[in-house]
């Protein structure tokens, strides 16, 4: 015979002949010469040494167990007082009753969404986040969900996490912002054969996500070459001077003849306009000279028409001093005041008055 002690907090489990006997809990007992004991800690997962079976048989130790089995496609989230301890993938599990107070959520992987009350602050621990699918979707975007290839439904802005199986999840998504697109250096033939390049802005929003991104590969894409094919149709029908002075109409003709093409896409164009037009090689050079052609003209013409106003204005003077002996006096006079301006010295001499000589060296006779 011998003597054991179980303290508080263990357990023992008797075999005799190593077959497993009883349990025994807090206490002093005595064990007979055939009997061992295994004491167990009830605050750590227990461990059967022989088939859990076998043990199961005994009703005592069967209400001392938390027996938890977790199938293939199965986790099971442990809380231990309240507070989240583990997770328990595929497998038997066994913790002791009566220490602490056990809570078990199963969840079905098989499932993508999940939908047990979990906190949201358990999605990082590392424990749980190995199970779990994350996808953001900022603010200023939407998208779709695509599960197994196949469209589900359409995402608002938000973080969504999903069950991780062999489920495939797509997310797709789309910035709902204005968005700019540039048709940038097109180089294209007017009906005159004249080689010009465009650069051509295009201000545009997605307002259907599911045609944009479902019914179309690369709408974005698709959009520039609408607006570069619609760009060479309107260039290719006006020679470069119909062209540069109907500049101001391009972009209106031009979100006309695309308007089909673009709802497709599911956009809509906002804004669009020529940035500028740019000349190549020997029509630049030819542009210059008709522009230096075309002011120089403009000068020739400005100028005769001063020559023939200052023509006129003479004539007109003229006629009215010859009409008005008064008016031709006060001519005279406004003459010799320009002429003494630039007079620096008048030298009189000889026995004639002052204003006699002034008259003669200033008057002519009419």
């Amino acid at each position: 015979m011998k003597r054991v002690r179980i303290n508080a907090g263990t357990i023992g489990l008797v075999f005799r002949k190593g077959d497993y006997n009883r349990v025994i809990t807090q206490g002093t007992y005595w064990l007979g010469w055939n009997e061992r004991i295994t004491i167990y800690d009830l605050s750590k997962p227990f461990t059967a040494p022989v088939a859990l079976e076998i043990l199961l048989k005994d009703k005592t130790l069967e209400d001392m167990l938390h027996v938890i089995e977790v199938k293939d496609n199965e986790i099971v989230l442990v809380y231990e007082n309240g507070n989240f301890k583990s997770v328990f993938p595929a497998g038997r599990y066994m913790l002791w009753k009566g220490l602490f107070t056990y809570k078990f959520t199963r969840v079905d992987l098989n499932k993508i969404y999940i939908t047990e009350k979990i906190e949201k602050s358990l999605f990082s621990n590392y424990a749980l986040r190995n199970y779990i699918r994350t996808f953001e979707v900022a603010a200023y975007e939407k998208a779709v969900l695509i599960v197994d290839d196949v469209y589900s439904k359409t995402l608002d802005s938000g973080t969504y996490r999903f069950w991780k199986n062999d489920t495939t999840i797509k997310i797709a998504k789309v910035d709902l912002r204005q968005l700019q697109l540039e048709v940038a250096g097109q180089e294209l033939l007017t009906k005159d054969k004249a080689a010009i390049r465009i650069n051509f802005d295009v201000q545009y929003k997605v307002v259907d996500i599911e045609k944009a991104l479902l019914d179309n590969k690369d709408y974005s894409r698709q959009l520039y070459i609408a607006m570069q094919l619609a760009l060479r149709a309107f260039v290719g029908n006006y020679t470069l001077d119909e062209l540069l002075e109907r500049k101001e109409n391009m972009a209106t003709a031009i979100l006309e003849s695309t308007k089909n093409q673009v709802n497709k896409l599911g956009v809509k164009v906002l804004n669009c306009g020529i940035r500028d037009i740019i000349l190549t090689g020997d029509m630049k050079e030819i542009m210059n000279q008709v522009l230096i052609a075309q002011k120089k003209a403009q000068a020739n013409t400005i100028t005769r028409r001063e020559e023939t106003a200052s023509t006129r204005s003479l004539l007109n003077t003229a006629k009215l001093m010859e009409d008005n002996v008064m008016l031709y006096k006060l001519k005279e006079m406004e003459y010799v005041e320009k002429i003494a301006d630039k007079i620096g010295e008048i030298t009189v001499s000889g026995n004639d008055g002052v204003i006699k000589q002034l008259k003669d060296i200033f008057s002519t006779n009419k």
